[in-house]
């Protein structure tokens, strides 16, 4: 399968980091073809300006900065996000990401008789790869809203019955040595399983 993996932290040094590196060893060594955009590491610009929002539903009208990512989300058969949960939502820096790539022309088309046509009929799975500062008593009491995020609004924009796999450690603020080598160890195996 080919693979994008999506990083979002601006640590290089960070768990999420090591979180990262170990989901693209798992999938190679599962024979899939990974590609990595590291938004931090790239300077990836979240902000939807102006002048592209005028043209944000022409589908025709795609930034320069966004080409390669663009391409890089239609190649894909699946899709890895790797980020720290802030305020119950991915970093701004993904957002702005979903924002500027997840467009009209690219994710879906307006029109017909379903308000949104899925335009990424490609893309089987997604998998999300995440940390909690909150307890998991907590992200049951507000809903989990970052995932529903994907569950009801990216995962319909992909082929039909795209599965979600959600890996996610809760408790990370408190979390000692041992918590984060046995979530290290989850994500390889369930990784290498994709």
């Amino acid at each position: 399968m080919r693979v994008l993996l999506v990083r979002c932290h601006p640590r290089p040094d960070s768990f999420s980091a090591t979180l990262a590196a170990v989901a693209e060893a798992a999938l190679v060594g599962a024979g899939h073809t990974v590609e990595v955009i590291d938004l931090y590491a790239e300077g990836f610009d979240p902000r939807l300006g102006c002048e592209e929002r005028g043209t944000y539903f022409e589908e025709a009208a795609i930034p320069p900065d966004l080409a390669g990512h663009v391409a890089a989300l239609q190649r894909a058969e699946g899709l890895v996000f790797v980020y720290p949960t802030w305020w119950f939502g991915p970093p701004a820096m993904l957002k702005g990401w979903f924002d500027r790539v997840w467009r009209p022309g690219v994710a879906f088309s307006l029109g017909g008789l379903r308000a949104l046509q899925p335009r990424l009929v490609s893309i089987r799975r997604i998998t999300v790869v995440t940390t909690y500062g909150s307890p998991r008593w907590l992200l049951w009491l507000v809903g989990w809203p970052d995932r529903r995020l994907f569950k009801r609004g990216m995962c319909v924009l992909c082929a039909p019955r795209c599965r979600l796999d959600w890996i996610a450690l809760t408790g990370m603020d408190t979390a000692g040595q041992g918590a984060r080598q046995r979530f290290v160890a989850r994500v390889r195996r369930r990784l290498a399983a994709v």
